[in-house]
């Protein structure tokens, strides 16, 4: 089973330190969530990753993957899927070899049809705000019915039930779960940010 099946909201984090991290982990699980994307994006970021991976708690994922060493270092450090800013044939590769899903970043269709051809149904979309957000999701899947888009950038709280709603968004992705900021503030702030949006999630199920 793919460790993203029936995942609604990927939050992105890049704790930047161990007092942080251990925030991000244990808000996350009392809020309701078990899946984390930890962007590298900073030189604390692996650590962090392994961190969280080896706590087995939560499904951790790597984010802002750059090239296939860098994918090979964060599947050993324990990564179960992998998201990229873009596709890249080399990161793909290590993808597919070892076995672990696989999200690239497109931003045209010329990109998701890449990603179609390469054998993917579930792509990021980013920066999704930046390329017109749900009515370039509108737009792209009148010509990709079978694709599913996670938009990145510009979702929020107060745009995630519409997001969820659109029949092409299999799941959103943000740091409105897990900025830096909020992690200061303790495991209660972000425990209580993530109960609101999995009470969205359950609401855009039918749940409630």
């Amino acid at each position: 089973m793919n460790v993203l099946d029936g995942q609604r909201v990927v939050p992105l984090a890049a704790p930047a330190n161990a007092a942080q991290t251990d925030t991000l982990r244990e808000g996350l699980l009392e809020g309701g969530l078990n899946i984390v994307e930890i962007g590298l994006r900073t030189s604390y970021a692996m650590t962090a990753l392994e961190t969280l991976a080896k706590s087995q708690d939560l499904v951790v994922g790597a984010g802002t993957v750059m090239d296939a060493a860098q994918a090979e270092a964060a599947l050993d450090a324990g990564a179960r899927f992998i998201v990229t800013p873009g596709f890249a044939d080399d990161i793909f590769e290590v993808a597919q070899r070892r076995g672990v899903p696989i999200v690239p970043g497109t931003a045209t269709a010329t990109e998701v049809l890449r990603a179609r051809q390469a054998g993917l149904r579930f792509v990021k979309l980013f920066p999704a705000n930046v390329l017109g957000g749900l009515k370039f999701i509108t737009a792209l899947h009148a010509a990709f019915e079978d694709m599913k888009f996670m938009p990145s950038g510009g979702v929020s709280e107060s745009t995630l039930a519409e997001h969820l709603a659109h029949p092409a968004v299999q799941a959103a992705s943000g740091s409105w779960l897990t900025s830096n900021a909020l992690l200061e503030q303790g495991v209660e702030a972000v425990a209580e940010k993530v109960r609101v949006s999995v009470d969205i999630v359950a609401r855009s199920q039918g749940q409630k």
